[in-house]
């Protein structure tokens, strides 16, 4: 039955999925495209041709554009008569196609007076197709003329010509300037309701009432209609968005209209128009009913369709969903029906997503930039991918198991089968009074035959390790106490230099750190495990015994115990774990074949490795035996977290061709995806530096060239805001069930984990950049920093904030900061700063060191019992 279930699932959300398409692209009747229209506005630009550079197609291109609108339309309206542009009316007359012939004005008054002589040379040709004439597009809009200005050009071209004459301007500026109607033989109005964020749906009554308004306002003058449209890709603008369908439904049903009243009206535009993305951004290009291609854009008479090839797009999500599916699936057997279907939903969600971001991006007209922005993004879409399906995997087992396949093994032995233990306890420099109390612990340890060893590296003051010492000799035999300096290796030589001076019987070897309290039982409840000879690593989670000092101290604890109560658990399923370098047992055999490692800042999660590779195997007990103190300060909680994200990336470096199966080694697949996707979202923070920093860049570029640069697809856009909030709920809801935490913990424990994104970053490319890292111990009982201190300490991150609120701010304060895009890529940004400022929360937090650790609350102890669930009991 559970068989068939990992069958079920997936078809029945494949199933879902196909119909969602199929729901978001039912076919609209709409009114069919007249078989003849009045007009197109007609700039026969191809691909390569660019009017600001004076490069236009040539007259046999030009020639079957117009060939190709033969029979199509009564008439075209030309915008100039530059260059190859002032044969239309020649090229026109052979295809049977009237002519509104255009002169072109800027700002530039001898340009436009070069223009207007042109104008007059082709009207003096005598095209009998040419039926009005238009000067200037917008001109008054644009401010590039006054409107005195304009109207002195109308005058002189009205002189020159007896065909009627007027200049072409949005709707509203008619109304504006009413005297600019004395100088024109008819009214030319602009009817794009887009660019007044109307949604298409309402569009088309829009156009209407703005048309009837102007024809009100001037009675006695004709007034036609220069550009109608919509276009088919692009920004959306509030209400307006652009897409193939919307085009179509705006145009047939705007046609229909024009058509029964009779109006004069030319289509915006005959053809797509790439040149424009340069002075309009990329909502300038998509206007044309055919493409750059020469191909029509949509149906003129069938159904409009949202998506018309939906089919394979659906296919291909379902596909996608299926091939990660079967990956995540390959070791489920003890996934409920409820986490195999999260882990459908979640993979189909994001397979969909995938091929329609994808999809979108590609009906772009493709240039080298958006090509190479593409690459980059699909890039970034497979790490995304890869990230979201491994964090949905362990939201999945940890909250959904059906049993823990690998429950602790609690074994009595007699005290004369138990093993001699070496208990080795590394230290440097640390205080006298905190390392004899972490030696009064073990001294009371309830286990036969143990020793201890302490391991005083490099301390140059006598003071500081000397009562030490005398400790130990109090102590008694079972105490040896050691000052080596110089001794290299930091703590990885200090515990080789342990292991040469470890009693010969000692099979076992337990490290601590200096500060830990371990509890009476320790050993005893653990060392049996070793019973098993393949058993070469037994764990104990790190746990602490400050957090009721302070609120900085509470929020600390809550973010560790997410490591240790859902990473290291739902690992240790796979005997994947990581060992850390306190509260570890190894077996001596495997860790004299090769030691410590000395030139790993980590050598305690490079050793783990090293015995996987090994063909041994490791326990976790996700239970509290001994507890010792976390960092005084936020500064050297960032430290410790370096050092660890730093240790990964070299350890990952070392063994890389392990970790990907290149060298032959005892390493299962499921260690292999556990120590890789593992270590993954930290690779993600490196990359979310490179996004930060790229996203400023662009912000700085569209503040600086806002009609050059446009924020990125939306589409795009949304991937940060969307993997944020999948990230913030994981955590969220993992840390209610799994480590039973309160509301104030969880965010807490949030709150501090995001602080360490940017440190976490900067120790991913340090350690690219280099595997030269000295070891620096993690001070305790520090003094907590001053305010001004605690700035400091956090200050890449204060100037991220800054850079990023203000970059927002700046973006929305563009003329179009009214446009969704940009209030989106404005979102993303403040959403971008939130790991940066929650940095500076949390170091202001830790210099205020009276702040009570009441207003986070109390973490209780990991028990060991509630963590190790029965076979007919829910892992939940």
């Amino acid at each position: 039955m559970r068989r068939a279930g990992n069958f079920l699932i997936p078809i029945l959300i494949a199933l879902l999925t196909i119909a969602a398409w199929a729901l978001l692209n039912q076919p609209d009747d709409e009114p069919p495209w007249p078989a003849r229209i009045q007009g197109f506005s007609f700039a026969p630009m191809h691909a390569d041709d660019d009017p600001s550079e004076h490069i236009y197609p040539t007259v046999e291109e030009i020639d079957a554009d117009l060939a190709l609108l033969q029979g199509d339309a009564y008439a075209v309206r030309t915008y100039t008569v530059e260059d190859t542009l002032a044969a239309v009316p020649r090229l026109a007359a052979a295809h049977d196609l009237n002519v509104t012939l255009g002169a072109w004005v800027g700002p530039d008054t001898e340009v436009n007076e070069r223009e207007l002589e042109r104008l007059h040379q082709v009207l003096a040709e005598g095209y009998r197709n040419v039926v009005r004439v238009i000067v200037g597009n917008e001109a008054i809009l644009r401010r590039d003329v006054s409107v005195a200005t304009l109207m002195d050009y109308l005058d002189q071209v009205r002189k020159t010509t007896w065909l009627p004459v007027s200049t072409a301007e949005p709707w509203h500026v008619w109304l504006k300037y009413p005297k600019l109607a004395e100088h024109v033989d008819f009214i030319t109005i602009h009817l794009l309701p887009y660019w007044e964020g109307v949604p298409y749906d309402e569009a088309v009554d829009y156009a209407i009432s703005r048309y009837e308004q102007v024809k009100a306002a001037f009675p006695d003058k004709q007034v036609i209609i220069g550009e109608v449209g919509w276009p088919s890709n692009g920004r959306r603008n509030r209400g307006a968005e652009p897409s193939p369908a919307n085009q179509t439904r705006f145009l047939r049903r705007f046609l229909a209209h024009a058509e029964a009243e009779g109006y004069v009206y030319y289509v915006m535009e005959a053809f797509d128009q790439p040149w424009k993305m340069k002075i309009e951004g990329s909502i300038g290009t998509y206007w044309g009913v055919y493409d750059v291609e020469r191909q029509p854009k949509f149906t003129l008479t069938q159904p409009v369709v949202r998506i018309p090839d939906w089919q394979e797009l659906a296919a291909l999500s379902v596909l996608m969903a299926v091939l990660l599916l079967a990956f995540l699936y390959r070791d489920s057997a003890t996934l409920s029906s409820k986490g195999k279907g999260f882990l459908a939903i979640v993979t189909y969600a994001i397979s969909t997503a995938a091929v329609w971001i994808v999809y979108d991006y590609t009906r772009q007209y493709m240039t080298p930039a958006t090509a190479v922005v593409g690459i980059l993004l699909l890039l970034g879409g497979v790490g995304v991918i890869v990230l979201v399906s491994a964090e949905a995997h362990e939201w999945a087992e940890s909250l959904w198991l059906r049993r823990w396949r690998r429950a602790f093994p609690r074994h009595q032995l007699p005290d004369d089968a138990l093993p001699l233990v070496s208990v080795q306890v590394p230290a440097y420099n640390e205080p006298p009074e905190l390392l004899i109390e972490t030696l009064d612990a073990l001294a009371a340890l309830d286990y036969p035959r143990f020793e201890v060893l302490v391991i005083d590296n490099n301390t140059k003051d006598e003071t500081v390790w000397r009562p030490v010492e005398a400790h130990c000799a109090q102590l008694g035999a079972r105490f040896r106490f050691f000052h080596v300096a110089p001794l290299e290796g930091y703590k990885a030589g200090a515990l080789n230099f342990a292991l040469r001076h470890t009693h010969p019987d000692a099979e076992v070897v337990a490290v601590i750190d200096a500060d830990y309290i371990v509890s009476p039982n320790w050993l005893r409840d653990l060392v049996p495990a070793f019973a098993d000879p393949e058993v070469g690593i037994v764990q104990a989670p790190q746990d602490y015994r400050d957090a009721d000092q302070n609120a900085f101290k509470a929020m600390c604890m809550a973010e560790y115990r997410g490591f240790f109560h859902i990473g290291m658990v739902t690992r240790n399923e796979r005997n994947a774990i990581i060992q850390h370098g306190t509260m570890t047992m190894i077996r001596r055999g495997p860790l004299e074949d090769g030691g410590w490692s000395e030139w790993c800042i980590t050598e305690d999660a490079e050793l783990g490795l090293r015995v996987f590779e090994a063909g041994h195997k490791a326990l976790y007990i996700p239970c509290t035996y001994g507890r010792g103190l976390m960092p005084d300060t936020f500064s050297d909680f960032k430290k410790q977290r370096y050092r660890w994200a730093y240790g990964a990336v070299r350890i990952l470096i070392h063994h890389w061709r392990e970790l990907f199966g290149l060298r032959k080694t005892a390493l299962t697949a499921g260690q292999r995806y556990h120590f890789l996707a593992g270590w993954l979202p930290w690779f993600a923070d490196g990359i979310n530096l490179l996004f930060n920093l790229a996203a400023l860049g662009w912000t700085v570029a569209m503040v600086m060239f806002p009609s050059e640069v446009t924020p990125p697809y939306i589409t795009v856009a949304l991937v940060p805001l969307v993997m944020f909030g999948f990230k913030m709920s994981k955590s969220f809801f993992l840390y209610r069930r799994r480590v039973t935490a309160t509301l104030r913990q969880s965010l807490a424990a949030g709150l501090a984990g995001l602080a360490l994104s940017h440190t976490i970053s900067r120790a991913m490319f340090g350690a690219l950049a280099s595997g030269r890292l000295g070891f620096f111990r993690t001070p305790k009982l520090a003094t907590a920093p001053a305010a001004v201190r605690a700035l400091l300490d956090a200050r890449e991150e204060a100037l991220f904030v800054v850079a990023l609120w203000l970059g927002a701010v700046l973006v929305l304060l563009r003329d179009d900061g009214y446009m969704l895009d940009v209030r989106i890529w404005a979102a993303v940004l403040l959403v971008q700063s939130i790991p940066y400022l929650a940095s500076v929360v949390v170091s202001l937090i830790s210099a205020a060191p009276r702040l009570p650790a009441r207003l986070v609350g109390p973490m209780g102890t990991m028990e060991c019992e509630r963590l190790q669930p029965s076979d007919d009991t829910s892992a939940t």
